[in-house]
Formats: structure tokens, sequence, C-alpha cells
């Protein structure tokens, strides 16, 4: 391989079940399995078919209730859905019980409750192969565009543990399923962003922006990046304690360090010390990811001092004031890729930077893994790269379709972990599998929590 540089829903009835049915889905699957069932393969039924699916309540990263789900043919696939802190609005439904006095109202007892008693029941049965049908099926069973019925954190966990499970079917490692399922020619080993820094929602400082992150672009191996990364995030540990004291080494929500620096250009200086001082000056480089959705004012404008309320407003930008900020950024730091500079509606300033600047800029609020938010961007001209977070969509063929239409467009992907994460590690295999080309707007990354390799 080479690699490349909430709203509360009650559970339907059971006179509900029946209009969330599709049966003309639904029996096109089953047809498969019947058809396999008496083939000449004679144990293709055994192998190849649903036996049950169990869900249950688990506890992810950041200590709240997350959606497990079993799927059993011969043998057991497991896989737990991850949660974002930022999330973007246009967000699949992420279903929560909504009572206030059990896990702070975060609990997904009710999305469990949908898969053990509505999907499971109805996908007994079907060929594990049929990654499409199935989701599909699960999509119509929901019934609206953003999965509010039965939850997307439901229906991407029964969608995680059929993908594992067709690979098991095929007896390929899950990252080749993928790449069957995506059409892919090659199978690209991602280039890793560490998120050293946390700002934002992500940590209690003063910046507002909310990650920065070094990308070891120079690396010839995952192995030698993974070092380089790790090499770095030590180095800027002592470059904290140093100059800011012990407390500062606390990190973030998502295991970056959270220094109470003021101002974010010194939190790219910090990292270009870390970088030179560790010795990759030239082979590192900086990505970040601004989140503006989250300090965006009612008026229009961007707050960097948002954290603090009242504040003087002497850090308040408009749209162009915050362009030319970035653009400073891009010209005195190595910064080869910006996430989410502008607020997710804000059209106009994605357009206006895009124009300006000739780095990545990575949609991931702006485009919450949606197949018809990624065509308004591409009309639009607004960026030219893809985050992409399997539980933003809900399904792992939208996740597909979405980083195929990316490429077609000519953008670059980066797949993304949640800052509310599990064990599970199906987006390894996910960036593998989808792969990517050549040329800097068409690298393909992963994010990995600095946890992820600390630990």
């Amino acid at each position: 391989m080479a690699l490349s540089h909430s709203n509360f829903l009650q559970t339907p009835s059971v006179s509900a079940r029946s209009k969330l049915l599709l049966p003309r889905n639904l029996t096109s699957v089953k047809c498969s399995v019947s058809s396999s069932a008496t083939s000449p393969a004679g144990n293709a039924l055994k192998e190849y078919n649903v036996k049950s699916i169990k869900a249950r309540q688990i506890i992810d990263s950041r200590g709240n209730p997350t959606v497990e789900v079993d799927l059993v043919t011969d043998s057991l696939y497991r896989s737990a859905v991850p949660s974002g802190a930022s999330t973007g609005i246009y967000e699949a439904l992420e279903l929560r019980d909504g009572d206030k006095s059990v896990y702070g109202g975060k609990g997904v007892l009710n999305a469990v409750k949908n898969i053990n008693e509505i999907l499971a029941p109805m996908l007994v049965g079907v060929d594990v192969r049929n990654q499409e049908d199935i989701d599909s099926i699960m999509i119509e069973m929901d019934g609206t565009p953003n999965k509010s019925t039965l939850g997307a954190n439901a229906i991407l966990g029964v969608s995680l543990s059929l993908c594992r499970a067709g690979a098991g079917a095929k007896k390929v490692p899950l990252y080749r399923h993928i790449q069957e399922l995506a059409g892919s020619k090659e199978l690209v080993m991602p280039v890793p962003a560490f998120n050293v820094i946390n700002g934002g929602s992500h940590a209690g400082n003063n910046l507002a922006m909310q990650e920065f992150m070094i990308l070891p672009v120079g690396a010839s191996s995952f192995a030698e990046a993974l070092r380089m990364g790790s090499e770095v995030y030590h180095v800027l540990k002592g470059i904290i304690k140093a100059k800011y004291g012990q407390d500062a080494c606390n990190v973030g929500d998502e295991g970056g360090f959270a220094p109470n620096v003021q101002d974010n250009r010194e939190g790219l200086v910090l990292l270009m010390d870390a970088i030179e001082k560790a010795g990759y000056t030239g082979k590192i480089k900086i990505g970040m990811d601004v989140a503006a959705s989250e300090f965006y004012t009612k008026d229009g404008n961007y707050d960097l001092d948002f954290k603090k309320q009242p504040n003087s407003g002497d850090h308040l930008h408009t749209s162009e004031s915050l362009c030319e900020l970035y653009k400073g950024f891009v010209r005195d730091f190595p910064i080869v890729s910006i996430e989410d500079p502008f607020d997710q509606d804000d059209w106009y300033s994605w357009a206006l930077l895009r124009s300006s600047v000739d780095i990545q800029l990575v949609g991931d609020d702006l485009l919450v893994t949606n197949p018809k938010r990624i065509a308004e961007a591409v009309r639009k001209n607004a960026c030219n790269a893809l985050l992409l977070k399997v539980n933003q969509i809900g399904t792992v063929t939208e996740s597909i379709k979405a980083a195929l239409d990316s490429k077609a467009a000519g953008w670059g992907v980066m797949v993304s972990h949640r800052s509310g994460e599990t064990e599970d590690n199906f987006i390894a295999d996910l960036s593998v599998g989808l792969a990517s080309g050549q040329a800097w707007d068409l690298y393909f990354f992963v994010y990995y929590s600095s946890f992820m390799f600390i630990c």
C-alpha cells in the first residue's frame, strides 16, 4: 500500500411500524437470500444471513451513553457508534432519551429499543453482503430526511456491524470489503492528522478555534508518520510546561493540550516551536479546525472572544476581516488545511476564502457528510475537501457515496473520528478502503485523537 501525502421521540408503535416498511426493497433482499439457499454452494444460507441483532447502551470516551450493536451470522460482529460535541445543525439526528434525571438526558435506550424491537426483527435472514440494499431498507423504515424516527445512532450501529459481517462472509479484511463496495482501484495508507492543541468547544481555555493539528506529510510510511507525530506531541508538552506551567499540560476533550493561550496565532507559534525542536521542519505541516459556527453571532459576525460573555467586542470580526486573518496565517505558517473557517450557512465567505488561498478547505459542519450538501458546495465552489464522519449521515452506504462524490469533484477526503469515541476502529479500515489520488488536493487524511497513541 502507498502512503498518500435532541429531540426526544418515542419508539414507533406496532401499527406505526407497518407504515415505515417498504416491502419492495425488503423482498428484493430476501429473494437474494432464497436463491443463495438453493444454490450449489449449499451452505450460503448459513454463512451469509443475519441470525440475530442485539443492541445495548455503552459509555463513550467522554462518559456519555452511546449505542453498541452485535450482529450474528456464523460469527459475532460488534460495532459502536461515536458521538460529537461540536455538531453541525444539518447532521442526521442522534436520538437521545431526554430524561434529565438519567445521564443528563443523554441516554440512548430508545435508540437501543428501536434496534431490538424494530430493525432486528425485520433484518433477520437478510444477506449481509447486500450493504446498499439493507441500508436503504433502514432509511425507508425511518422515513425522515435526518433519520429522526429511529435515530441515526440506531441505524448506523446496525450498518457498521452489517459491513463487518459482509467482510466476514467474503472472508476478506474489512478495508478490502469497503474497497469493493466503493469500487476503489487501489488501497492507500492515510497521512494521520494529530490534534495536539485543543480550543473551542473541546477545551476550557480562551482559544476560539477548536483544533490545531500537525500533519507529517514528509513521512515515507505510516509507522514513520505515527512516530513523528508522537515525538512532536511530547516535545510540545515540554514547551508548554516550561512556558505556562504544569497545569497547562492538561488536555482537552480530544486529547490535545489545552494551554490557556490568549490568541490563536500563539497556538500556531507553539506548534512551530515543537516541530523545529523535534527536528521536523519542512516535514510536518499544520492543519486547523476552526469550527467557526461555534462563534458565529446572530448579526453575522464572528466573535473570537466568545467564551467570555459579556466581552469588550475587541475580537469581533466580519467575514472579510476573518478571511484576512486566515490569509495571514497561511502566509506566515506552513498551513495546508483549514476546516470550517466560516459558519455552516455562510456560503459567501467560504467561496471568498476558497478564491483567496491555495490550500485545502475542509467542510465539516458545512457538509455533514451529506451528498446533497456536497453537491451544493460544488456548485458554489465553497470548499475542496470533505471531512467524512460516519455518524453525521448514518449509514456506510451514504458515507461511501459522500466520499465518491467528493473525489469526483476533485476534492480531498479526510476520514474523522468524533470527540465521543469508543474502542471501535471502523474508520481506520474506511480510510484505507476508500483510497485517494496523488495530487495534494486529493490527499487522504484520517484524524487521530492524541489519546489514541499516547496511552
